[in-house]
């Protein structure tokens, strides 16, 4: 036990002095110490008692300051109590006794309050077991015999508190027979104790509350009934008249939810009791309330409603109970009543709520004529002084709106538009608010559907003086101007919607208008327009809704209205204005590559459909311009980026790959029709698609191609061009990669080289070079063909050997003499397959080459050039003749002058 001591002195000399509020862990060790205890074993120890008294007395300062919670406060308490108890003395004094008796009936006050009512027990019996201790020792002493009967009174006192708590936790565990027992124990200790009347009657009601929340009504009639009777016991300490009633209209009600037909006199009697106690409103409803319940007659419930009315109630209590009547199918005996009431509260400034109610009441009952006749005496008193308040006015308003919405919804406009009036005749000439607006659209709405076009457009212009900043009104206005074909005046109300939408708060009746109803409007604008054949006020409205709407999924399906709009107007259409309608097709689906991208909420599915539906739009849309390479581009690499965002195959493949090769084919066209200084943006854009559409070969081509695919072809042809435009050097390094293919064709190397010096490009090296391959594979041909070879050897002399030069290099004159010898021996070939215009010009550049040298005073090279020029006049066909004649006469002439020259020379 010296352990336990040591422990429990040391943990509490913590908790005394320890400075922080976070008592929590120390609170819990002394705790589970004291617990771990068997019974209160004796350790006459003066520290224990000592521990005890400073752990109850900081308990009791720290709940004064609300620094601890009821459950440590349970705990400290509990530990500072069975401290007390182990170091009871053997023959404990009187003091020692009722300081036992303090703590244990307050240990198991705050267990119960901590709902814990097992704990609780334990110090509650050790409390009544020391009251009883104790009243034995003062009813054994003779002496002072009026002090004694004060101790014992107030021990008596103290065990009946102790008895209704061990009552109270009986009954919170469920325990009603045991709680009705300490009760009696109680009642019959009342006769000694009276001041405690209203203290035990107030515990019986609240018991009486507990159960009936717990719908236990057999017990809560009980306790309610206990609470009553011990009221009367002693009416000088009773709690009063007000709680004595309190406490009967809630038997009242018990006995009513419990069983009406079993228990309705005993509940009748109930309120009838507590309204002889303290007549209350409440008490008089409740009466009405269990006499229709209980079916009484109209003559039994007429006398009720006449006391309620004699009392002096309140007008709002007089209408809840005429709503009570209606609810109860006593429509008679309710428009008695609210007759009588309005009589009654006639001087009353919220009469008006009685004259809403009866209206309202008319209408649910289906008497519409009625309910219009009063209506406009209510109308008739607006305008004579006798006004409705500001709430029963609202009222009256929802009242009527509804029922205007009612028919409106049913197709009875007129019967709406009446309804709607009435609402209108309460609102000043003038007035302006926004649910004098909103009535005008309503009343708009009306007009229209009538056919009363002029009507409707006053109503919108009352509706726009005073609420021009709302959606619904510019919507209101947007739709007069369609029916009266007023597109400018259209568009102005989709603009208005537009911006007004983007507002941060947007109000209707005081309530926030969601975020979708500008855009829900647009859209019906659209459809709106559309079925009045007004296509393009219809795309202004899906355009407006494109730029406003949060929502994607709204969004893109006003695109596909938009893109579908637009390919309906392209056919049949001039150039220019296809062009314009295409680039505002082109803006719609940028649009939806950027919603369909950045749509977090869609399935794989969803962005699936969609970036597939407007990736074949944008595909065949590109198709659609063959006269303009940059519209072909732009819709080619949409095409191209909206296939992204779908699961990869290798049909989407195929299609990536051809969308890029097409935009940058269509890129380098771009090129040609620009001007020089706008040709660097075009070409290196191809490059990019060049290299990106490589990546997908590549990954095609893993998977397996056919061999007669030309992509490698093209994508070779294409970096070529672009890279020969840009003067970019690594050109050589692409005819490189050309060469290497297998299988080329001469083809090929023909448009390469012809690339090579199409401008702003000039590489006649790589061109040369191609050509001679060209020709090469040409001539191995089975049949070659004689005027592509011829072609190619008259695109090498006019490279090798240009018009109007003046000096030729010795080096350079061998290349062209070996090109012509090549073309010679194409000729011997094939001399009547061979064109004769080549052969011709062939002939003519080989005599002024001759001519050329000649005036150099290079004579030996100039008969060799001359004679050569004179070897193609055989092979002319139908022109042989002519130029024999010609050519042996200039020819003679030169030799004579090449002769004379040598000879010249010579003698020189």
């Amino acid at each position: 036990m010296e352990r336990f001591v040591s422990m429990v002195t040391r943990f509490s000399d913590n908790l005394l002095h320890q400075q922080s509020t976070d008592h929590d862990e120390v609170i819990e060790k002394l705790f589970s110490e004291v617990c771990g205890l068997k019974g209160f074993p004796k350790i006459p120890d003066p520290k224990l008692e000592e521990c005890a008294i400073q752990l109850w007395n900081w308990a009791v300062t720290k709940n004064v300051g609300g620094t601890i919670s009821t459950t440590q406060k349970a705990k400290v308490r509990h530990v500072a109590c069975s401290l007390l108890l182990c170091s009871e003395p053997e023959n404990p004094t009187e003091g020692v006794i009722r300081k036992q008796i303090l703590m244990a009936s307050k240990t198991g006050r705050t267990w119960l309050d901590c709902k814990n009512p097992q704990m609780a027990d334990h110090f509650l019996r050790l409390a009544v077991t020391s009251l009883e201790t104790l009243y034995g020792q003062l009813t054994s002493k003779s002496d002072a015999a009026s002090d004694n009967a004060s101790s014992k009174g107030d021990v008596e006192k103290d065990l009946l508190r102790v008895l209704s708590c061990q009552a109270e936790s009986a009954l919170s565990q469920g325990s009603n027979q045991e709680a009705v027992v300490y009760m009696q124990r109680c009642k019959e200790m009342l006769l000694r104790l009276p001041k405690d009347t209203a203290y035990l009657s107030l515990m019986c009601y609240n018991f009486g509350i507990d159960t009936y929340n717990l719908r236990k009504f057999e017990e809560s009639a009980f306790w309610l009934s206990q609470s009553y009777e011990i009221g009367k016991m002693n009416v000088k300490f009773a709690p009063g008249s007000e709680v004595q009633a309190k406490v009967l209209r809630l038997l009242a009600i018990v006995y009513l939810e419990w069983d009406c037909q079993r228990f309705q006199e005993k509940a009748l009697n109930a309120v009838i009791l507590a309204n002889k106690e303290c007549v209350s409103a409440s008490g008089l409803y409740l009466k009405i309330r269990i006499l229709l319940r209980c079916g009484a007659s109209d003559d039994h419930i007429r006398a009720g409603l006449n006391e309620m009315l004699e009392s002096k109630v309140s007008l709002e209590l007089c209408l809840s109970t005429v709503r009570l009547l209606m609810s109860e199918d006593r429509e008679t005996l309710a428009f008695e009543y609210l007759k009588r009431v309005c009589q009654h509260f006639e001087a009353f400034p919220d009469l008006g709520t009685a004259l809403v109610l009866h209206i309202e009441l008319l209408l649910q009952r289906g008497k519409e004529l009625l309910g219009k006749q009063k209506i406009e005496d209510v109308i008739t008193g607006h305008y004579t002084g006798k006004q409705l308040s500001p709430q029963a006015l609202t009222s009256l308003h929802v009242m009527l709106w509804d029922k205007a919405s009612k028919h409106f919804e049913a197709r009875n406009y007129s019967e709406a538009l009446q309804w709607y009036n009435y609402s209108l005749s309460f609102f000043k000439a003038g007035q302006m608010e926004p649910n004098s607006a909103k009535l005008q659209r309503n009343r708009a709405s009306c007009f229209l559907h009538l056919k009363q076009l002029e009507k409707a457009k006053e109503a919108i212009k009352e509706a726009e003086r005073s609420d021009p900043d709302s959606i619904f009104t510019q919507f209101s206005v947007y739709k007069i101007a369609v029916l009266e074909n007023n597109v400018e005046k259209a568009a102005k109300a989709v603009r208005a919607i537009g911006r007004l939408s983007r507002s941060p708060v947007a109000k209707e009746d005081g309530l926030l208008v969601s975020e979708n109803a500008a855009s829900q409007l647009l859209s019906l604008a659209a459809q709106i327009a559309l079925e009045n054949e007004q296509q393009e006020t219809a795309m202004k409205a899906l355009e407006s809704l494109c730029e406003n709407c949060e929502d994607g999924a709204q969004v893109l399906t006003a695109l596909r209205c938009l893109v579908r709009l637009v390919l309906s107007t392209i056919e049949g259409s001039s150039d220019e204005m296809r062009n314009g309608t295409l680039d505002g097709l082109l803006s719609y689906l940028q649009m939806a590559l950027q919603k369909v991208s950045r749509q977090c909420r869609m399935t794989v599915e969803q962005r699936t459909e969609e970036a597939n539906w407007f990736r074949k739009i944008a595909w065949n849309s590109a198709l659609r311009c063959e006269s303009s390479p940059g519209r072909m581009r732009d819709f080619f690499v949409l095409s191209y980026q909206l296939s992204l965002l779908c699961p990869p195959d290798r049909t989407l493949l195929v299609g990536q790959k051809t969308c890029l090769l097409m935009a940058a084919a269509a890129s380098l066209e771009l090129c040609r029709k620009s001007l020089p200084s706008a040709q660097a943006e075009p070409l290196t854009q191809a490059l990019e698609y060049i290299q990106t559409c490589g990546e997908v070969w590549k990954t095609l081509k893993a998977s397996g191609s056919s061999p007669m695919d030309p992509t490698d072809t093209l994508l070779l042809l294409y970096e070529f061009e672009a890279r020969a435009k840009l003067n970019d050097p690594t050109v050589q390094t692409v005819l490189e990669s050309v060469l290497e293919l297998e299988n080329v064709e001469s083809k090929v190397l023909e448009t390469i080289a012809a690339l090579a010096m199409e401008p702003p490009a000039h590489f006649p090296l790589l061109c040369k070079k191609a050509l001679r391959v060209a020709l090469s594979l040409r001539k191995k041909q089975p049949q070659p063909d004689l005027a592509s070879c011829s072609k190619c050897v008259h695109s090498l002399i006019k490279l090798s050997l240009p018009s109007g030069v003046s000096e030729v290099e010795a080096r350079v004159l061998e290349e062209v003499w070996d090109y012509y010898e090549e073309a010679l021996s194409i000729i011997t070939t094939a001399p009547d397959d061979f064109p004769e215009m080549e052969t011709l010009w062939l002939l003519t550049r080989a005599w002024n080459t001759g001519i050329v040298l000649y005036s150099l005073a290079q004579y030996p090279e100039a008969e060799r050039w001359c004679g050569l020029a004179m070897s193609f006049i055989r092979h002319l066909r139908s022109m042989q003749d002519g130029y024999q004649t010609q050519m042996s006469g200039l020819y003679s002439d030169i030799l004579d002058r090449l002769d004379k020259a040598k000879r010249n020379l010579m003698e020189e």
